[in-house]
């Protein structure tokens, strides 16, 4: 079996290791070797996204330097994260003879958690179990971004015991939008509580979803409102047994 780098993200490092011991044990399930690359930083995304191009940049060359040391694909639990390795290097270094080779070359190693469990390992039962009611909601960038949106379904539908229903107007923004709900705060409050509301609908009492920064908006909001429902991580769920 294959050795993977998780690139856990800044998000799961810092509010979430949870969900990067989750994904460590399905691997560990599954036969795969994971490895860290140490001097992994940030992306570079927030940056990228506030149009801080020079500065986006310094980040991903240190991150296409460090990952070029560091064998094997490279899997992140995080759509946003995978979209801008993916699609936004390649973006950054468009012209460049030296290192838009190098970025593309990183791009094309470069997996979603889900993604790569389906699309490369061949897998949707890893034996988890969750007793109850299920409900996903797709992220932005995972679906719209990266196309991904059969996989993450494929694992949820293989958990043993639990009921997955769907999401009322679920392809809808959660209004996290990365560095959106900081710059246009009161949209983001009114589509979280859209988001919330059908989560209400669906009579779900837990949300999957497959990003950390999704993950934090609404938990935050579900916390704020006193809601009972929760948010969890989709690698937390392929972990329960």
């Amino acid at each position: 079996m294959p050795t993977i780098q998780l690139f856990a993200t800044c998000l799961v490092d810092t509010f979430y290791p949870e969900v990067g011991e989750a994904i460590v044990n399905v691997f560990s399930r599954l036969g795969v070797t994971v490895d860290f690359a140490r001097g992994k930083t940030c992306c570079g995304q927030p940056a990228f996204n506030a149009d801080l191009r020079a500065d986006a940049r310094q980040l991903a060359e240190h991150m296409i330097r460090t990952f070029e040391a560091a064998p094997g694909e490279i899997v992140s639990p995080s759509g946003s994260c995978v979209h801008m390795l993916r699609v936004n290097y390649p973006e950054l270094f468009e012209g460049d003879a030296g290192w838009y080779p190098r970025a593309k070359s990183l791009a094309a190693r470069t997996f979603e958690f889900s993604e790569y469990l389906v699309d490369m390992l061949g897998v949707t039962d890893i034996g988890a179990r969750w007793d109850g009611r299920l409900t996903y909601h797709p992220s932005c960038h995972l679906l719209r971004g990266l196309g991904v949106d059969k996989q993450p379904r494929a694992l949820l539908a293989s958990v043993h015991g639990a009921e997955i229903v769907e999401l009322p107007n679920a392809e809808e923004c959660c209004g996290f939008g990365g560095i959106f709900s900081v710059t246009h705060p009161e949209i983001s409050k009114e589509m979280l509580a859209k988001k919330i509301e059908n989560l209400e609908k669906s009579e779900s009492p837990t949300l999957v979803i497959p990003d950390a920064g999704c993950l934090m908006h609404v938990a935050g909001g579900l916390h704020r409102q006193n809601k009972p429902q929760r948010a969890v991580h989709l690698a937390e769920v392929l972990n329960h047994r």
